[in-house]
């Protein structure tokens, strides 16, 4: 075959250092759009951006030319970068070292969409944590529950 065909939709969860609430209401528009953005710069398409103040979710399409780990550490740290230049007074801003990634179908994009857009409304009922664990036992991850958080 002489050229690569890929559909590669990934939905990514990642936390704020600690669970801090470091995402204000102020910072969460731009450091979305700035996620997408980083997104773009690597040639990947961000579909959705969304979270509170505690975590973020991303439904990305990305391309075959970058590995996953390789993906996810220059998002965070051109992110990282950008918010403590941005906003000096956000020192500490962080985000947690590890992250989930999960293959999402073409037929299960609308619903996993759906789902990141009423990010805040679905918090109202569980914590992120609740949250982080039920997608790694839906997705049958195994995990020591020591080692999920740091």
């Amino acid at each position: 075959m002489a050229h690569t065909f890929t559909a590669i939709h990934l939905h990514i969860i990642f936390s704020t250092a600690g669970r801090l609430p470091l995402i204000s209401q102020e910072l969460k528009p731009r450091l979305f759009a700035y996620l997408g953005g980083i997104v773009r710069s690597m040639n990947g398409t961000a579909l959705i951006v969304n979270g509170i103040e505690d975590h973020v979710h991303l439904l990305s399409e990305i391309p075959t030319t970058l590995a996953i780990a390789d993906f996810m550490r220059d998002l965070k740290a051109n992110s990282t970068n950008w918010v403590k230049e941005t906003f000096p007074e956000r020192g500490d801003f962080k985000w947690q070292t590890g992250y989930a990634a999960f293959s999402v179908s073409k037929s299960g994009l609308d619903s996993v969409r759906t789902y990141i857009e009423q990010q805040e409304e679905h918090h109202r009922k569980r914590t992120f944590q609740e949250e982080y664990l039920a997608f790694l036992r839906k997705h049958e991850i195994e995990y020591d529950p020591r080692f999920v958080f740091d």
